[in-house]
């Protein structure tokens, strides 16, 4: 059967023009042959010029995802494995591949799918629906490339439950691919140990993007008094107790969380330095601050305050707040590290924010060092969403 045909209105489609790969649905003039949602379609512009190959949902704003701009390019079975062999090759060559992101959707030009790594259990979330046909074969091709580096994989875990999936006419999943095996998997990371959950643990089962950037606070840490806070499953409390730290103090919303903290804190033989404790962070903070409290390093990591534009204005405000209750709890000298992981907070508005956040309590600011996420989440130039990790640490100076 011919592929039907997506003609793009004149002059629209300039993101994806730029190097992006997803076409909405304003964008698009008409769509000619037949189709069914998911299937692979061809991308003409206003006057029949090719732009590229790409599957088709018309129940989702996004309504193209690209997988190639090539004219002679065939998607199939061999066309995957060219995409999982040059997402892995990549890997080898940027991160510590022990447990690493192996593909991040449109950075791999593979749109709508992730695959994680932790240690020799994978798990997926897809996102969709074209890209979900295409799910097995990605995850044999995977298998297979890894197997040719000596990385046989035990056990393949779904996690394909965000409610983004709906939009997409697609059910909301999570469950074994093939057999099934323990969901609490041990994994090493920068000289930490951590029991990750890929069953009941957020998103994939923990947060890969930050490798590097809790190794950045190791050097802060040695002897000095540290608070995480939303610290998750205590990543990087660990990391500073690791590190030599006297005293960590980790405090996160979630008891399943903490628990988790509480035997990843054990695993590592630090239950004595570092201790965990539940409580909401915007409650906790004004409570050490009355008491007097103050630490030699904070430690910022909240959840993305906001997932759409609509709502960028009460996540400025969050931001704001919890960077001026942390920045007031650090020693004359300390540090402060702090992040948003949201695509919408972006970093001139992140960065803003955190000034005025320094400015209202007086405090200065000297940068020590801006990060992003790890390179197995590559940000994809013209692909905006695929840039979302902001990071930054600084040094706390009081106004004298």
């Amino acid at each position: 059967m011919e592929q039907a045909t997506v003609h793009i209105k004149k002059g629209e489609a300039r993101s994806f023009k730029a190097g992006g790969l997803w076409i909405y649905d304003n964008e698009i003039a008409s769509v000619t042959g037949d189709f069914e949602n998911g299937d692979m379609v061809t991308v003409e512009d206003f006057d029949g010029y090719f732009l590229g190959y790409g599957f088709i949902n018309t129940q989702s704003k996004i309504t193209v995802r690209i997988m190639s701009r090539k004219k002679d390019t065939e998607v199939n079975d061999d066309f995957i494995e060219m995409r999982v062999r040059n997402a892995w090759e990549y890997r080898k060559n940027t991160v510590d591949t022990g447990s690493c992101r192996l593909i991040f959707g449109e950075a791999d030009f593979l749109p709508g799918i992730v695959v994680d790594k932790f240690s020799d259990v994978l798990v997926v979330e897809s996102l969709a629906l074209g890209i979900e046909r295409w799910k097995p074969v990605i995850l044999e091709k995977l298998k297979q490339v890894l197997a040719e580096d000596g990385i046989l994989i035990r056990g393949i875990y779904e996690r394909s439950d965000a409610k983004v999936r709906l939009q997409e006419g697609l059910p909301r999943y999570k469950g074994f691919i093939g057999e099934p095996f323990d969901t609490k998997v041990q994994i090493t990371e920068n000289g930490v140990n951590y029991i990750v959950d890929v069953e009941d643990g957020q998103k994939t089962g923990f947060f890969l993007d930050q490798k590097y950037n809790r190794l950045a606070i190791q050097k802060l840490c040695p002897g000095r008094r540290v608070l995480d806070c939303f610290t998750h499953t205590g990543s990087f409390a660990l990391n500073a107790g690791i590190a030599g730290a006297s005293s960590v103090l980790g405090v996160d919303a979630s008891e399943l969380g903490v628990a988790q903290a509480r035997e990843n804190a054990e695993l590592n033989g630090l239950s004595d330095r570092v201790s965990f404790v539940c409580a909401d962070v915007f409650d906790l903070l004004p409570e050490l601050e009355a008491k007097g409290e103050q630490f030699d390093v904070v430690i910022l990591d909240p959840p993305a305050f906001t997932k759409s534009r609509a709502s960028i204005k009460n996540a400025v405000k969050g931001y704001r707040e919890i960077n001026m209750r942390g920045l007031k709890l650090v020693k004359d000298g300390g540090f402060l590290a702090t992040c948003s992981c949201s695509h919408f907070m972006d970093p001139e508005l992140f960065a803003k924010t955190i000034r005025e956040a320094a400015g209202s309590c007086h405090k200065r600011l000297r940068q020590v060092e801006y990060r992003t996420q790890a390179a197995d989440h590559p940000i994809l130039w013209a692909a905006d969403s695929s840039y979302y990790l902001k990071f930054y640490i600084f040094q706390v100076c009081d106004e004298k």
